[in-house]
């Protein structure tokens, strides 16, 4: 084996790492998949041989990637109207495989990731390395350009901006599908109250696609007025078929016309409550995206 191949061969021991980093930073399946690969293109362009921790290395340079990507989002003056959602990660019921599982881990569901949307890219960075990775704020300083103390403080500053957001679902995934199921029956059969029972009085709706006009997202909140809404529920189900899933390993479900998935719910149940809806039925969007595991 000669040294390139041993040097892939250490990298390939670290890519599911770098790519659970690469997620929570970016919300994209494909971009995280780039920023791994630059990663690699610069260790392999790089004297690995004074690098002492290949993991730590790689993760900061992941970050580094991964901020100055979410810097040049920001500042790209095309880019649609209102909040992107994040890529869904779709499961089979029952189980996740190995690569989900690591993407998922610290319940990083589809909620999460839209409010780590919100934050400044130093602050996100901040937060994902040093509250979901355990990175030293002093390795994570460098990356943003501020000191320790400083970067701390972005810590600080994200972590308040999640608090009292629902972003992490109840852990009984039984309780949760009862939930969903709820919604859906009571949705499909135009029961108003049964909806509103099932809601939290601030629930959140995020769609994207469907019959938004195409790259702009829709934003509503309140369980009396996402219950009104009862019908688009119900039609988006119409001529299709309900088909249970996981998404970001919470109960969820996906919606298929002749076979083809149309749209995905995504649902954060907080306290046997619905506290977050999340609609993805962009056809682009869904094209790109695995569906495998619902076989």
């Amino acid at each position: 084996m000669d040294e390139h191949d041993w040097l892939a061969r250490r990298f390939e021991g670290h890519r599911t790492h770098l790519r659970a980093v690469a997620y929570r930073m970016l919300g994209s399946l494909s971009e995280a998949d780039d920023a791994v690969q630059e990663a690699w293109l610069r260790l392999s362009r790089s004297d690995s041989g004074v690098v002492d921790n290949l993991g730590g290395w790689l993760t900061t340079v992941v970050g580094r990637i991964c901020l100055d990507m979410l810097r040049s989002r920001k500042s790209r003056p095309e880019e649609p109207v209102g909040a992107q959602l994040p890529d869904p990660i779709i499961g089979r019921e029952g189980g996740i495989d190995p690569e989900h599982q690591a993407l998922l881990a610290d319940s990083v569901g589809l909620a999460l990731l839209v409010v780590l949307d919100t934050l400044d890219p130093a602050e996100r960075l901040a937060f994902v390395l040093h509250d979901m990775f355990a990175l030293p704020f002093d390795e994570i300083a460098p990356i943003v350009g501020r000191s320790s103390a400083a970067t701390r403080q972005l810590a600080s500053r994200a972590r308040r901006r999640l608090q009292g957001s629902p972003t992490v679902p109840d852990a009984d995934l039984s309780r949760q599908r009862a939930v969903v199921d709820a919604f859906f029956a009571a949705a499909r059969g135009g029961d108003f109250d049964a909806l509103v029972s099932v809601l939290d009085p601030d629930v959140i709706l995020r769609a994207e696609g469907g019959a938004a006009p195409a790259g702009t997202s829709r934003f509503v909140r309140g369980a009396a007025t996402i219950a009104s809404q009862a019908l688009m529920f119900r039609s988006a189900g119409e001529g299709g078929e309900l088909r249970p899933a996981l998404v970001n390993g919470a109960a969820g479900m996906v919606v298929t016309k002749d076979s083809v998935p149309t749209t995905v719910f995504a649902f954060t149940v907080v306290g046997g409550k619905i506290a977050a809806i999340d609609i993805l039925a962009d056809p682009d969007r869904l094209a790109a995206l695995d569906f495998e595991p619902l076989g």
